[in-house]
């Protein structure tokens, strides 16, 4: 890893451990800034409507750094074993949670330490047995291959500083049949690498985001077949939140095993 790329993914640690720290004194904090978490109405719902805000702790809706409602569009059903990638708060990971039932299992997953233990504490107020949230980087997920049903993620792998890792990532440890629900800043295909870079910082969520065609590759390149892009709102100038969705072939094993996870139960 160079010396540039690890002070991106530090300063995108520093910005999330400070939302953390915000959220939990009872102040909210925005990654994408307006155009992200205004409550647009669009695919997803506009975002989070008041009965799913009303039933989960304040300090997990503050600290929601999304740009859209993944939960809303995954499709979870009972029993099904959930990812989310870059988890913060943990507002994804409850709202999985009560879709799978007891019978199913959400794992979050983040790099910063604050988010992680805000995430604990939401979920222990929550009452939620069925989490368990883990301490990695989405590039290098700690889980066995082919070991959940569907990744959802919410605004994170355009924060990501390896991007061929992360959709590779996915792949591996989505079961065959698998299938991915996310929410994500996509950049329109004219759109230089400069020109996203001048619209947005880095941490706010723009600079790092791939264009449409860059994202359809990037997972085609994985395994993923079915790929669905659907721009839902603008996040800046040529910039959209857009929805993503793919499908891992049936019958595709994948038999690397990730690194080792470091689990912390909310039961």
């Amino acid at each position: 890893m160079s010396e540039q790329t690890r002070e991106l993914r530090e300063q995108v640690r520093e910005r999330y451990a400070e939302a953390a720290v915000r959220a939990s004194t009872g102040a909210a904090a925005s990654c994408c800034g307006g155009g992200c978490n205004s409550e647009v109405p669009d695919l997803t719902g506009g975002l989070y409507d008041a009965a799913a805000r009303s039933s989960l702790p304040a300090e997990a809706v503050l600290a929601s750094l999304g740009c859209g409602n993944p939960v809303a569009v995954a499709e979870l059903r009972e029993g099904e074993t959930v990812l989310d990638l870059g988890s913060g708060g943990g507002i994804d990971v409850l709202l999985s949670a009560r879709r799978v039932g007891p019978a199913g299992r959400v794992y979050g997953l983040d790099m910063t330490e604050e988010m992680l233990a805000l995430a604990q504490a939401n979920a222990q107020q929550a009452g939620a047995a069925n989490v368990d949230f883990l301490k990695g980087h989405i590039e290098a997920i700690p889980l066995p291959a082919n070991r959940v049903d569907v990744i959802i993620s919410n605004c994170v792998i355009n924060l990501s500083v390896d991007k061929p890792a992360v959709f590779a990532e996915m792949f591996r440890v989505l079961k065959p049949g698998g299938r991915l629900g996310i929410s994500d800043v996509v950049a329109e295909d004219q759109l230089t690498v400069a020109e996203r870079a001048e619209r947005g910082e880095y941490t706010a969520c723009i600079a790092g985001a791939l264009s449409f065609a860059e994202y359809r590759s990037g997972l085609a390149e994985a395994g993923f077949t079915d790929i669905e892009i659907t721009p839902t709102h603008e996040a800046a100038e040529n910039m959209h939140s857009a929805i993503v969705r793919a499908d891992k072939p049936a019958g595709r094993l994948t038999g690397v095993v990730g690194p080792a996870a470091r689990v912390r139960r909310a039961g």
